[in-house]
């Protein structure tokens, strides 16, 4: 049915009780409001200069206003005859209802204004695991996606309390890696547009190095450039590069958002890695995210468990030195929009992993996990 202001309404029931969804078409500005930043309208307009068609909605549960949130979905053509629609860490906001009901719902109510060529919905959910693990057969047309396209573990530093507060909760370790790092006379400064070929070259050193896959250079200038002149609300980018004695050794891209921080991409040279120019960088990334108002740092990606095995694990070691504690999320799951195109959209993924993950090792060496937004 249709809901007020041009939305659609979908009423479905779970648990004995009623959830109602609408979305209603917005502007991107509408999403200035959003939490997350892969949920703004900044991100929206990012990614439209590089192949996503960015819609914006006001979505309302149960027709309380209080209720209603801004969702950001992204779409692609697929071989000129599908679409994928894309909600990058959202619904931001997890509902008080049945969430696979709601997610069901949701996904009804954003059909009717998605192009009629649209194969699946994809939600990437940014929402934590609370010891539950999800249960699908509530609601059978969201399924598990074969691969997470952000990260579904990472690690969330609490930057709020004082600065010494925030240092002695760390590891030892990275303590003392910090403290070396300052001591050896790592510097860490911002850079600028000048200064995003040098820090690229590193970043192609890094792919190279740890077998993982990167965007072009114009797509991290265009992030920052875009950070400088969107019109409406827009994230605090910066370029933080580490040098010593006048050598690029390492440089990350992060992104203060509200009270949130992100550790978006980084990269670093095979030079002189043991004065641990990493460890500066993310620890001054933290005194700028304060300094920015931000209560807490997103490290942005890590296995769930401590696996000598898994390819990420010196990311694990490197990163749960910050906070030892592992947040999970829900993850990305999909809810089916025509079901034979998605069916053999899943075999056409699975031969793709098939050759990134096993046939691609065997070739190459065991390959290394890149940063997922690298790759959506």
């Amino acid at each position: 049915m249709r809901g007020q202001g041009g939305g659609d309404a979908e009423s479905v029931e779970g648990k004995g009780e009623v959830i109602e969804v609408t979305a209603t078409p917005v502007p991107l500005s509408a999403l200035d409001a959003s939490p997350e930043l892969l949920q703004s309208g900044f991100w929206g307009s990012f990614k439209q200069s590089h192949g996503w068609e960015p819609r914006g909605f006001a979505v309302g549960l149960n027709g309380v206003p209080r209720e209603e949130f801004p969702l950001l979905v992204l779409l692609r053509p697929l071989l000129r005859l599908f679409t994928i629609a894309y909600v990058p860490f959202g619904p931001a906001r997890e509902p008080g209802a049945d969430r696979w009901i709601f997610l069901s719902a949701l996904a009804k109510a954003l059909r009717d204004n998605l192009p009629r060529t649209t194969m699946v919905i994809r939600f990437d959910l940014p929402w934590t695991l609370r010891g539950e693990g999800p249960v699908a057969a509530l609601a059978p047309r969201v399924v598990k996606s074969p691969h997470d396209m952000q990260p579904a573990s990472t690690v969330v530093v609490d930057i709020a309390p004082p600065l010494d507060v925030v240092i002695a909760a760390m590891k030892s370790k990275t303590r003392y890696n910090i403290r070396l790092a300052e001591k050896k006379g790592v510097k860490v400064a911002q850079g600028g547009a000048e200064d995003v070929d040098a820090w690229y070259a590193i970043y192609r050193e890094t792919s190279r190095r740890d077998r993982i896959g990167i965007h072009s250079r114009g797509y991290y200038s265009d992030l920052l450039e875009t950070a400088r002149t969107y019109a409406g609300a827009r994230p605090d980018i910066r370029l933080l590069l580490a040098t010593h004695e006048g050598t690029l050794l390492a440089g990350t891209i992060v992104a203060f958002w509200k009270d949130r921080a992100a550790y978006l991409y980084g990269a670093s040279s095979g030079e002189k890695r043991n004065l641990m120019p990493t460890y500066a960088l993310q620890w001054e990334a933290i005194r700028l995210a304060r300094d920015a108002g931000c209560t807490s740092y997103d490290l942005f990606g890590v296995p769930p468990r401590p696996d000598p095995g898994h390819p990420m694990f010196g990311l694990y070691q490197f990163k749960t030195g910050f906070r030892e504690e592992v947040r999970e999320r829900w993850g990305t799951w999909d809810v089916p929009c025509r079901p034979a195109a998605y069916a053999c959209y899943l075999a056409a993924e699975a031969a793709r992993m098939f050759y990134h993950r096993s046939l691609k090792k065997r070739l190459r060496g065991r390959p290394r996990a890149g940063h997922a937004l690298d790759h959506a």
